[in-house]
């Protein structure tokens, strides 16, 4: 089957009832407004206060080799500077969102039908897989130096660095864990995909919802 005749019946079979097929050109739209709704949804979502902080789902948790000490802490009566840590690390990431939004969206005006096709045919996270494979290089990149002015402030931030590096020095935890900075980036990033992967779920499962027959023909069941 050719390109053009697969993404039709691909990205629609689709249109039950309608008179005409969509064009490639139409599919490919359909795809990208997908794409757009989700990421701008998901900055959204996370970008405001407590959008991290308050989502258990995205919540950031004190990298695993700290949760130990963090409980002695909290035995010693300085359970404080934890909770501080922890927002601070949350807080960070929340601020770094708006930075994700004019990627995501050129991104998306910049994918090919070919990119296109592999996102319908794909499984329920295929346009999570694109954004993550896309973007995630250069959104760690503009994500550090936000989080890490919201950390530098928090004294228990440098102690971890210090003594995380100690620990990656004898194996005992993940390089990429070592650096409270680049930990918080890292999960931000997870938290992002996360939440575009849910709201690619939302409009697979009910595009009539979004208000557009192009999004209703892609994803719609026939």
């Amino acid at each position: 089957m050719h390109r053009r005749q697969w993404i039709v019946a691909a990205a629609g079979a689709l249109a039950a009832g309608r008179s005409s097929a969509l064009s490639e050109t139409d599919a490919a739209a359909g795809v990208r407004a997908a794409l757009e709704r989700g990421a701008v949804a998901a900055v959204g979502l996370l970008g405001k206060t407590d959008g991290f902080l308050g989502n258990p789902k995205v919540k950031i948790p004190l990298p695993g080799y700290l949760q130990d000490a963090a409980k002695l802490l909290k035995a010693t009566g300085q359970g404080k500077k934890v909770d501080e840590l922890v927002t601070a690390m949350n807080r960070a990431a929340e601020a770094a969102m708006p930075e994700a939004k004019a990627l995501l969206v050129s991104t998306v005006k910049a994918m090919s039908v070919e990119d296109a096709v592999k996102i319908v045919r794909g499984g329920d996270t295929s346009v999570t897989q694109f954004f993550e494979g896309k973007t995630r290089t250069p959104l760690g990149q503009k994500f550090l130096p936000i989080v890490t002015k919201a950390t530098e402030k928090v004294s228990l931030a440098e102690k971890y660095n210090k003594l995380a590096a100690k620990a990656s020095g004898l194996g005992l935890m993940k390089k990429d864990d070592a650096n409270i900075q680049q930990y918080v980036s890292g999960k931000a990033l997870d938290g992002l995909y996360l939440i575009i992967g849910e709201e690619e779920k939302k409009l697979r499962a009910d595009p009539v919802k979004t208000g557009s027959a192009i999004l209703k023909a892609v994803f719609g069941k026939s």
